[in-house]
């Protein structure tokens, strides 16, 4: 039972993420959330893919994260797409400070899951793929895809 706990349960994926950035650098942070928003995520009512993570004055936010409001929770909810805070050790804030100065890069986030109970966002450091990198994604997961039925239809006789 108590490696049940430990275990981190996947909320929410952003794929997308993956195929349209490099990510170099892979950050956990917390979120700064109310209370009907967390029973909500428990529930899985979360969405990342429109999502995005900016910085201002020295704070991390994510924006355009949507919460789909608690059914029960009448006149507690919040908006669900208002901008929540990350919570970032002052060292990594400043290291993804940075790193999006330079072109190209921005933090896009990963995947939203519960670690021990607490809601945790892993976000990336990204580097914006061209369309000759998506291509080769495209090309190299058709490649394994044929792999994979060609050796099931092998060992299947």
């Amino acid at each position: 039972m108590a490696e049940q706990k430990n275990a981190n349960r996947l909320i929410s994926n952003n794929k997308k993420a993956y195929f349209d950035y490099f990510i170099e650098d892979k950050y956990e942070a917390g979120l700064v959330l109310h209370g009907t928003e967390v029973k909500s995520i428990r529930m899985g009512k979360c969405s990342i893919k429109e999502a995005y993570i900016q910085i201002q004055n020295g704070e991390v936010f994510i924006n355009n994260m949507n919460i789909t409001p608690y059914e029960k929770g009448n006149i507690f909810n919040k908006d669900p797409l208002r901008p929540k805070k990350l919570l970032l050790h002052q060292s990594e804030i400043n290291k993804l400070a940075g790193q999006i100065a330079q072109k190209g890069y921005t933090i896009v986030p990963l995947q939203v899951y519960l670690s021990k109970g607490r809601v945790k966002m892993e976000i990336g450091l990204g580097r914006g793929k061209k369309l000759y990198d998506k291509r080769d994604s495209i090309a190299k997961k058709d490649q394994k895809r044929e792999a994979e039925k060609e050796f099931k239809v092998r060992n299947l006789y």
